[in-house]
């Protein structure tokens, strides 16, 4: 039964991560999820633009704001839980990636499509966790918007009031994975009081410069969680690589203006530095594990594990991992 959920679960994720963004934007999203899980051992939770903004996720609004498509939330938590969680999963949502007014070359700009890549892996965990037994309790975020360039976008220099307070001054349009992630893992984390949080989102090329497309890149606080995964990673062929956080890399997204910037200093480190930015939106307690996956979502060319297309990554590493 159990390799039956996960098969199902995995065939949802590539569905999800397939599609172009004329089929899955943030409302169609919410409906296919709410269709493939079990309303009985899950609670589910949506947040429409309306909610989210007198929650304050000021940042998560902001990158959603060029576009004619409103921004949505959704929770998942197992039935019967605790008043904390034990894991909490989070993923990036973002239905398609213009670049905004920092916007992107036209070549490969329709792989876009899969920059949700990271909330398609966290629900179809939800699915799969809903479906087995399981001893422990645990709840799932995700943030659903589309990146686009119009008359109502925000702009480079635009200084934004977070969530969790933080200023943070935009310096480019196309880093807004970590602005969505930073308020729902702030929100999250002030919600469920997770003992682990791990995050999944095609956060950056600069990922695939250093590892290529066959491991994921992942940073870590606790070389325990990290062990784990990387552990689980080889188990699973869902290889994860683990990459430094550090007080000199943290230096470089200070903002002159505000608390932060949404881009490091100069071309280098850039996965790090994105992973850094994240951190500062962790609580200092909680266990926190980041999986970059822009380099292991997607393969344009085929191999003897996979078609072109979806690789469905995260999921069966998570199974494992569990």
């Amino acid at each position: 039964k159990n390799y039956l959920s996960l098969l199902n679960s995995q065939y949802f994720l590539k569905e999800l991560v397939s599609e172009p963004s004329n089929i899955i934007y943030p409302t169609s999203f919410v409906k296919r999820t709410q269709k493939h899980l079990s309303k009985k051992n899950i609670n589910i939770k949506i947040l429409n633009k309306n909610k989210i903004k007198n929650i304050g996720l000021n940042c998560l609004l902001a990158v959603s704001q060029g576009s004619q498509r409103e921004p949505i939330v959704m929770e998942f938590s197992k039935k019967n839980k605790s008043k904390s969680v034990d894991v909490l999963f989070i993923g990036k949502g973002v239905c398609f990636d213009s670049g905004g007014i920092s916007i992107k070359p036209s070549g490969g700009m329709e792989d876009m499509k899969w920059d949700m890549a990271g909330s398609a892996v966290t629900v179809s965990i939800i699915k799969y966790l809903s479906e087995i037994k399981t001893n422990f309790s645990y709840a799932g975020i995700v943030g659903l918007v589309e990146n686009m360039p119009s008359g109502t976008a925000y702009k480079p220099g635009d200084i934004i009031n977070s969530h969790k307070g933080i200023n943070v001054e935009v310096l480019n349009t196309d880093a807004e994975g970590r602005l969505v992630l930073a308020d729902i893992i702030s929100y999250g984390c002030e919600i469920y009081k997770p003992k682990i949080v791990i995050d999944f989102a095609t956060l950056t090329g600069a990922i695939m410069v250093a590892l290529g497309q066959h491991y994921a890149g992942l940073f870590s606080n606790d070389d325990i969680l990290a062990d784990t995964l990387y552990q689980s990673g080889l188990d699973t062929n869902e290889k994860v690589w683990r990459m430094p956080l550090h007080d000199d890399f943290d230096k470089e997204i200070n903002s002159p203006f505000v608390d932060l910037k949404n881009i490091g200093t100069g071309r280098y480190g850039g996965s790090v530095t994105a992973a850094q930015f994240l951190q500062r939106f962790v609580p200092k307690d909680t266990k926190w594990a980041h999986l970059d996956i822009a380099g292991t979502t997607w393969k344009n060319n085929g191999d003897i594990m996979n078609n072109k297309g979806s690789t469905g990554f995260g999921l069966t590493l998570i199974a494992d991992f569990i």
